[in-house]
This record gives C-alpha cells, structure tokens and sequence, in this order.
C-alpha cells in the first residue's frame, strides 16, 4: 500500500508540474488564440536566469520573482515584436516562428550558461528528512509546495478571466479581435498581456520544475514537460484553466501507474504516450474534456 502511495503522490506531483506549463498555454491561447510551442524554451531561459541569481547569492524566492518579472517581459517583447507582425499574414507563419523562438532560446541559453546540467536550489525543503508519513508512505514538502502552488494558481487565473475586466477583454479578444476592437478594447495591450502573462507562470513553472527533474537544471529538461503539458491542455480543453489542471494531473496519474507497474515501459514511451493523447484529442475530440465549442454564424 506504500508503494502505490508513493506513486500516486508522485504521479499527482509530475501532475500539477505539467498542469501549470498548460496553464501558461491555456492563458496564451485564451487571450490571443495562439498556441506558444515556445513556451517551454522561453521558460528553460528565464529559469537559468533565476539559477544565476541564486549562484550570485539571491535568496531562491527572489530569485523566481526576478525571473516572473523578466518572463513578463520576455513574452510581452516577443508578441509585439515578433509574433503580432507575422500573425496578421497567416497561422502557419506564426507556428514557424514559435518553433523558431523554440530552439532560438534554447541555443542562447547554451551560449550564455553552456550545456552542463545545473543545481538548481528548490523554493520549499527538499532534504531528505523534509517529509511527512501518510498510510507509510513519504509525502516531501516540496511535492506539497508544488501542490499548493497549484491551487493558488488555478484560482487566481479563474478569478482573472471570470471576475475582472482584464480577463473578459482577453476574452473578448481572443474570440474575435476586430469587434474587441470596434467596442474600445486595446487589443493591442490585451495581447502583449496574454504573453507576459503566460511568460510569468512559465518562468514560476520552471523554477519548480528544475529541483524535481532527475537532471535537473539543462538544456533539455523544459521539452519533455512541454509534450505533457500540451497533451493536459488539449485534453481539458486549450481555453479552460481548470481542464488544464484536470489534463495535467490525469496524465501524470497514468504516467507514474503506467511506469510502476508495466515492467516494459521505457523512459522515452510515456513521451510518445503524450503524443498519441494529443492526436487522439485532435481527432475525436478537438475542444478537449472541458473546452468551449466555437460556434460560427452562417
């Protein structure tokens, strides 16, 4: 019974990992109608920044807040300069250009930090006696902390597009922007806010997510989570906050079952397992578990 508590807790944790990366997915698309490949890579960037600062001796919770705010930036910077140009031509061209700024933040962060894997320290008590005993099983502070962060966040981006007007111009937005526009919305701001907004949650996600990561802190440690967490938003549904985090968890649950108990399963088939979850959506069901039907007068 430990054991099985033991995976169900980690599954829950690798869970809400991938359910914030797709909650920054879901805040993209839900203010812009733009899905952000890059996501991972801007947050992998901003998250080297916060190791930075660690190594110059910031405490790490200034650090992340250092790195929110520069993800702020970040996301801001590179809608209005780069994606909101080309978005006005087609979406494919907008899909190329999130894919260029995929392996484009990558590479800088290579230059700049090089490709050795970095000790990233954790935002809450990682030691090994940092724990509580549940049914006999292990339940670490970290993993709790990550639960927590969770929560506050689906709640606080509920609150945002359902009881602000910021979020119902985002919406509006994203839903059709020209008659946002005609109604005096600034689309213009709207949509640099999206992306900043996702770039804060992605660089909060990755400063989570590198202490957890068996290698933690490297050049690859964000693209992984960025295939499970575009699987859990998919299958909430790519505009609902909450089937983000129903998505993230149920594929973390399977993930962490599936390796526990089928002895074949090797590290890279839960990856493709995402993959076909993705597909899978994208046939039988394309607005996922929980997302919103578009409906087009004709």
């Amino acid at each position: 019974m430990d054991i099985f508590l033991e995976r169900l807790f980690d599954g829950v944790t690798n869970g809400a990992v991938y359910a914030i990366m797709a909650m920054a997915l879901v805040v993209v698309f839900r203010g812009t109608g733009t899905i952000n490949f890059a996501q991972g890579e801007m947050a992998l960037f901003t998250t080297y920044i916060a190791w930075w600062l660690t190594v110059q001796g910031q405490p790490v919770w200034v650090a992340a807040i250092i790195a929110s705010a520069v993800g702020f930036v970040l996301g801001a910077v590179t809608e209005r300069t780069l994606i909101r140009p080309i978005r006005k031509r087609n979406d494919m061209a907008t899909l190329i250009v999130a894919l260029g700024l995929f392996t484009g933040f990558n590479a800088l962060a290579g230059l700049i930090w090089n490709s050795e894997n970095k000790n990233m320290p954790s935002l809450f008590p990682a030691g090994q006696d940092d724990y509580a005993t549940v049914g006999g099983a292990r339940l670490y502070f970290d993993a709790l902390g990550v639960w927590l962060v969770v929560i506050l966040l689906i709640g606080a981006v509920f609150f945002l597009f359902n009881r602000t007007r910021i979020g119902l111009h985002m919406r509006a937005v994203a839903d059709n922007p020209e008659s946002a526009a005609l109604t005096g919305v600034k689309t213009g701001r709207i949509l640099m806010l999206g992306w900043g907004l996702a770039g804060i949650i992605g660089s909060f996600a990755g400063v989570l997510i590198a202490p957890l990561s068996s290698q933690q802190l490297g050049l690859t440690t964000m693209f992984p989570i960025l295939i499970y967490a575009s699987a859990a938003a998919l299958f909430g549904g790519l505009d609902s906050p909450v089937g983000a985090v129903v998505g993230g968890l149920a594929i973390g649950l399977l993930e962490a079952m599936i390796t526990g108990y089928v002895d074949f399963v090797g590290g890279t088939l839960p990856q493709t397992a995402a993959l076909v979850i993705i597909v899978f959506i994208l046939l039988f069901k394309p607005t996922g578990l929980f997302g919103t039907r578009q409906m087009e007068r004709l």
